[in-house]
Formats: structure tokens, C-alpha cells, sequence
């Protein structure tokens, strides 16, 4: 099973062109930070209607860089999740954490240090101690068996000092292997779980409802992007065992493959500027917040996150029942 998605079939340049700033057909600017992975687009009014031709574009630039940057916007809660829309339907957050109480739109991730009130989150609280987790290598939704195809980062307050964001290019990562390497991991499954990362730091104690919410869940370990064909690998902190290995074998290739695919020629680091919009493909990127001093400096971001359109082993054609 493949998924279609509009604006899908036209690149602007063959991987491994030049890197300078071009203009789209219509009135955008596209950036490469590399010749096929981060581009930042100019040019661009995202708290106004997209012009048909613009929103192609956009969407043409996201399949080929994967991480799009969208510097100096001004947009509401609305604004950010209409443009979220026009990629596919909204996911709900997992709700962990929070008590039920949220200081912004539901469709929305509070992907902050600020508790209800706009306060520092208490550095004690299992809220805080979840969101370390977010600190980890990970994809977005991979633990949900329909899982992210993009998400939608809005910088409300950065911090001055940290507080960075990594991103993992794990197509070019899976370019990288050695032939035997690809060949064994072929039609791998892995299991992922939200308990599996948040294991990583020590964090156990969920409560059964927690844990019945949000079960463990196949995916594929190598998959391919429709948009363009190009195969990646799909790993998380998220992923445990892989079915049918030898569970402490199965989490050790997981372990190689996340290191591989982590070095540095592999990743780009993005510092925040208040009002920057990073969207990034989850089907073939891996990201991480890394370290600030969160009981110093506020960090508030908003969070829209697309739903892929279905489980990463059925687009494959693997049967993981």
C-alpha cells in the first residue's frame, strides 16, 4: 500500500545539485541547507491563504529536503494548524503528563517548561521527567500504529543558551549501509512503544489505562517515501525488540542502527529564533531537543502533527499480524 499526496511527483533539482537560494516557479524562496536534506523557504506568508502554485511548491520541497525552515512568521494558534491541514488530519496528543488541562489549543502539543499557568513546570514533576524524553532520538508518533507523517514546530519564547533541535537525514543514513546490511534488515519489523523511550530514562511508573491507551505497535525497520522512491530506515529510541531475533539482539541492531544514522554528516542542527516554523518529515527523519537549563529560561513551542496515512508495515506490504 502506497499513499498519494498532492503535489508529490515535481522536484525542483536532481540530488547533488547546487546548493544556492532559487526561486520557485511562483513567489517562494527555496534555501537548500544541503543539496537534498534542510531547506529554508523565503518568501512566504504562512498566516495568509497559500496561492495553489505556492503550496505545490512548498509541498515539492518538503518530499525532496525533508526539514523545512520558515523564518519570521507571526501566526496564531489557527493559522499554524491551517497550514498543518493542507498536508493531511491532525493527531491528538497522548495526554500524558498534563492531568487533562492545557493552556493551548487541543490540537496542539505544548512542547514547553511551563505548567497551566504559564509557570515553570515544578523540576520534581513526572511532567518534566516525561518531556526528558524528548531529548532522546526519536520520530514522532512511531509508537501509535498509524504513525506521524509530519509535525509542525512553532517557536513562541527559545531559550537564549541551548535548547537546539538535531535533525537525523535517515534516508541518506540508509544510502550509507553496507549491501549485507540492507539486505538483512529488508522486511524487518520492530516494535515500538512511548514505554520504550521514556524505559531509556529510567521512567516506568504509568499507570495500566496509560499503558492500555497506547499498546506496542509494529513498524517497518526500512521503508520508502512514495513521494520520491527513496528507501530509509525507520528507527526510534521508541522501537524495542524486532520480531523474530532474539529480543537482546534485536534491541542492539536497533542500538547500531540509531548510532549510525546519528553521525554528524547525517544531521543537522537547527538554532531557534522566536517566530521560526520547522516542519520535518517523520518518515525519514529522526530529531532531538537537546540540553538547556529548563529551570532558567522559558522554552515555549506549539506542536501540529500530521497523521500519516497508514501503519508504516502496510505501505511496505509486510504482514505483521
Amino acid at each position: 500500500m502506497l499513499c498519494a499526496f498532492a503535489g508529490a511527483p515535481r522536484l525542483f533539482r536532481a540530488r547533488g545539485g547546487p546548493t544556492l537560494p532559487e526561486r520557485a516557479a511562483m513567489s517562494i524562496t527555496i534555501a537548500p541547507i544541503t543539496p537534498d536534506f534542510v531547506a529554508e523557504i523565503g518568501d512566504v506568508d504562512l498566516a495568509q491563504p497559500l496561492a495553489p502554485e505556492d503550496l505545490e511548491a512548498i509541498k515539492a520541497a518538503f518530499w525532496k529536503y525533508a526539514v523545512l525552515i520558515f523564518p519570521e512568521q507571526t501566526l496564531t494558534q489557527e493559522q499554524h494548524l491551517d497550514f498543518a491541514r493542507q498536508f493531511g488530519p491532525l493527531e491528538a496528543g497522548t495526554g500524558i503528563g498534563r492531568g487533562g488541562k492545557t493552556r493551548i489549543r487541543a490540537e496542539l502539543a505544548d512542547v514547553s517548561n511551563l505548567n497551566y499557568e504559564g509557570d515553570f513546570v515544578d523540576p520534581q514533576s513526572r511532567l518534566r521527567w516525561y518531556q526528558l524524553g524528548n531529548r532522546l532520538w526519536h520520530t514522532d508518533a512511531s509508537f501509535r500504529r498509524v504513525p506521524a507523517l509530519c509535525s509542525l514546530l512553532y517557536a513562541h519564547v527559545v531559550a537564549p543558551v541551548g535548547g537546539n533541535t538535531e535533525f537525523a537525514d535517515q534516508r541518506a543514513a540508509y544510502d550509507a549501509l553496507p549491501a549485507q546490511t540492507r539486505r538483512r534488515i529488508e522486511r524487518l519489523v520492530a516494535e515500538h512503544s512511548i514505554f520504550n523511550s521514556r524505559a531509556r530514562i529510567g521512567m516506568t511508573d504509568f499507570e495500566p489505562a496509560e499503558r492500555d491507551k497506547l499498546p506496542p505497535v509494529p513498524q517497518a525497520l526500512v521503508r520508502t517515501i512514495p513521494e520520491t522512491g527513496r528507501k530509509t530506515l525507520y528507527v526510534a529510541s521508541h522501537a524495542g525488540r524486532i520480531f523474530g531475533m532474539p529480543e537482546a539482539e534485536g534491541r542492539a541492531l536497533i542500538d547500531q542502527l540509531i548510532a549510525h544514522t546519528t553521525q554528524r554528516q547525517f544531521v543537522y542542527t537547527h538554532r531557534w529564533r522566536v517566530h521560526d516554523l520547522v516542519m520535518w518529515d517523520n518518515r525519514c527523519t529522526m530529531h532531538r531537543g537537546t540540553d538547556y537549563d529548563d529551570t532558567r529560561w522559558k522554552r515555549d513551542m506549539h506542536r501540529a502533527t500530521v497523521a500519516d496515512c497508514a501503519n508504516s508495515c502496510e505501505q511496505e506490504g509486510i504482514d505483521a499480524a
